[in-house]
């Protein structure tokens, strides 16, 4: 009698002979209607041919643009920056932010004498800095803001902010965003104790500053944090434009007490000196001046100063400039997709999308050493002129498979990136939609390495990367918009 070991191997055999024969005939079946890749005829009956065609010629017409400006209160990743971009031009962001009391509730001064020991601004950074960490040396200057930051408003990176001339602290240093390092960390009534931190920066504020503003100010100022903010104002953070060197774009996480003021003070009552620290959260509200300078004298390259001086009539380039930061963006536009649905009805036939894949790839060498954006993506304008959600990226439709599937990653491998946009250009060619415009732009890549990612249609500040694509069918590395379609031959 065959025992149950045998009989199970004996089934798992037929099991994949079966499968081995079934993939055999898939295969054969499919190597035999290849000896046409851009015509396969899969006949149905007598008066019906079904047959798949690839068009990858389509018109697209390309353009650079400047994005929109953006709306940067309080955002989560903020930049500070000055990049000497040897194609794009300069880039400037700097950082103005309020100081919060300690819980950012009521807070009364300790009794006794005060004695500010030091004040350390501590900046946690955030993913995302893109530009020279390996030979430019960085100086941030901060300054006491002249202004307050109205909590609930919006403002956009075009705000230039009012500071008081006196510098409260300043830090030279090289960018290392990844590296985290020791500080000695106070302890009542022990001695201090080295501890690991985040990567971040410390910058050595003026211990003045804070006995004057803080510890100095009055009961009423401290009894609540509204009052205490429209009193102290903030601070505000810009980079030295005189170092040496490209510079970059650094990014800082704004979330909760990453960035704070760490405050180290004696207080002396009737000779019980007592040693503290208190921390003032920097930011909520905060917001972000950014500028970009788009000219030969800012250091851009002249085909992009042409191209973006260019008259409303020319309307197609062979070379895109994208650029994060609220930079730049690319309009396309396919002026002709539903003539190629009306030559096929024309001649009495009808055609079934099967697949519509964008293919955008970066011009050879530009991105040495500036490496392109790892992402890009892709949205519409609305009737009302507004941004809308690609079909085949929004979750709700038919089309939509994933975000990985609608693309916009870069492939270093190939060095392209892809979009799927089967349903966006199926409802063009068939005018379900009407293309006020479609849109390319860096995005971050949140999300992107655990499985989280979004798709995002606004202007990012969140991203500092850029790349510089090929265009219209005149650059040898044009933008490709392969269609896989079966006609239906009535």
């Amino acid at each position: 009698m065959m025992n149950w070991c045998m009989l199970h191997k004996t089934k798992l055999y037929m099991k994949f002979f079966r499968i081995d024969l079934l993939t055999l005939l898939i295969s054969l079946f499919i190597l035999g209607s290849c000896k046409n890749p851009d015509s396969v005829g899969l006949p149905v009956d007598s008066s019906q041919t079904l047959q798949t065609n690839l068009i990858d010629t389509a018109t697209i017409l390309t353009k650079t643009i400047d994005d929109d400006s953006v709306a940067t209160s309080s955002v989560t990743k903020a930049p500070l920056a000055y990049f000497k971009d040897p194609i794009f031009g300069t880039t400037e962001a700097n950082i103005a932010a309020t100081l919060n009391l300690p819980s950012q509730s009521a807070y009364s001064v300790p009794a006794g004498t005060i004695t500010v020991d030091s004040a350390i601004l501590v900046m946690r950074y955030a993913d995302g800095f893109y530009g020279d960490s390996l030979t430019t040396s960085y100086k941030v200057n901060v300054y006491q803001l002249n202004e307050p930051i109205i909590s609930g408003k919006s403002y956009y990176n075009t705000k230039a902010w009012t500071y008081l001339p006196a510098v409260l602290g300043t830090k030279t240093f090289l960018a290392k965003p990844k590296t985290g390092f020791y500080i000695n960390s106070i302890v009542t009534g022990a001695a201090d104790t080295p501890i690991h931190v985040n990567p971040q920066l410390r910058i050595k504020i003026d211990p003045t500053f804070v006995t004057t503003h803080f510890f100095g100010a009055t009961t009423s100022q401290l009894n609540t944090n509204s009052v205490f903010q429209n009193y102290i104002k903030g601070l505000y953070l810009t980079l030295d434009k005189t170092r040496p060197g490209v510079g970059g774009n650094l990014f800082f996480n704004m979330s909760t007490d990453s960035c704070r003021l760490d405050v180290y003070y004696r207080a002396n009552n009737s000779g019980t000196i007592d040693t503290a620290k208190v921390a003032l959260r920097l930011g909520s509200p905060h917001a972000v001046q950014i500028k970009h300078d788009h000219t030969v004298a800012g250091g851009a390259d002249p085909n992009l100063v042409s191209q973006l001086n260019s008259s409303a009539t020319a309307k197609t380039f062979n070379t895109l400039y994208l650029q994060g930061l609220g930079g730049l963006r690319a309009k396309i536009s396919f002026p002709y997709l539903t003539k190629i649905l009306a030559a096929q009805q024309a001649a009495g036939n009808d055609i079934v999308l099967n697949r519509a894949e964008l293919v955008v790839t970066p011009v050879a060498g530009t991105g040495i050493p500036y490496l392109p954006t790892p992402r890009l993506t892709m949205y519409r304008n609305d009737i009302a002129l507004q941004r809308s959600i690609i079909p085949d990226a929004y979750s709700g439709d038919l089309h939509f498979i994933s975000v990985g599937s609608f693309g916009g990653f870069y492939d270093s491998y190939h060095q392209v990136y892809h979009y799927i946009i089967t349903g966006y250009i199926e409802n063009l060619m068939r005018g379900k939609m009407t293309d006020y415009g479609t849109f390319i732009a860096p995005t971050d890549t949140v999300g992107a390495y655990s499985g989280n990612a979004t798709v995002s249609i606004s202007n990012g500040t969140d991203v500092g990367a850029r790349a510089v694509v090929g265009g219209d069918k005149t650059s040898a590395y044009r933008m490709k918009l392969n269609i896989i379609y079966n006609k239906v031959t009535k």
